[in-house]
């Protein structure tokens, strides 16, 4: 898509997303990264990665197996 867009049209486009981005409200990362911690450690036991998935609700689990006699 930006292969097909003038040097113009992608300076508007870049221009357009920075004025978004200069709305957003920013934090401090000391507090910010607090927060993040905390969320993580309190969502740890939910984690899939880290607690694996059930057998029963695996939905990549092989169905059956294939056995050639």
């Amino acid at each position: 898509m930006a292969q097909d867009m003038t040097e113009k049209e992608l300076l508007k486009m870049e221009l357009d997303q920075l004025k978004k981005e200069v709305k957003n409200e920013r934090q401090m990362i000391s507090k910010t990264g607090k927060e993040i911690k905390e969320y993580i450690e309190s969502m740890v036991g939910e984690d899939p990665l880290l607690k694996g998935i059930p057998e029963d609700k695996n939905p990549f689990k092989e169905k059956g197996g294939c056995t050639i006699s």
